[in-house]
Parts: structure tokens; sequence; C-alpha cells
């Protein structure tokens, strides 16, 4: 299970897109941290994230995840997971 609170928001677009918690705790682990809006941060998982949990998780369990890790998670300042989704492009920096 997450390891931090969820809104109801959350569970709901956790169900409705198929991203499981697994796959969060793996975004908030490992993932680039960017800042959102209002305060919120943004977690995704970059290159070097990818390749630090390869390293953790092992190759076969990667291979097995790897189609389910282009996703987002967003946190807000208060550090409750809002929102998830799949991301279909590729993050601006600033």
């Amino acid at each position: 299970m997450l390891s931090i609170p969820v809104t109801h928001h959350a569970v709901a677009r956790m169900q409705q897109r198929a991203v499981r918690p697994e796959i969060v705790d793996f975004l908030l682990d490992y993932g680039r941290c960017e800042h959102h809006q209002r305060g919120a941060l943004l977690y995704y998982l970059d290159k070097r994230g990818r390749q630090r949990l390869q390293k953790v998780a092992g190759r076969d369990t990667y291979r097995r995840l790897e189609h389910a890790l282009d996703a987002y998670a967003v946190v807000s300042s208060d550090g409750e997971l809002v929102t998830v989704g799949h991301r279909y492009k590729r993050i601006n920096y600033h």
C-alpha cells in the first residue's frame, strides 16, 4: 500500500487509469521531482530513475513493470497524493 496519505480523487484516478499502488511508490521513491502548480510536486521516472529502479528491483521485475512506468503522480504541499496519470508527452524542464 502507499506510504503517504491519498485523497479520494487520487483513489478514483488510480482505479480509472489502472495505475497500481506499487507504481506510485516507485514514482515517489525513484522518480524525479519537479515543482508543479500551487506548491504541488510532480513525480515521474526519468532515465536515471529507471536505471536506479532496475538495479534495486532486478531486471525481470523491471521488465514486467516497464510498460506501466510512464506515469506521473502529483503530491500536494500537505504531502497528500492528489492525482496520478499516464504520461503521453515529454515533461519539459523549466
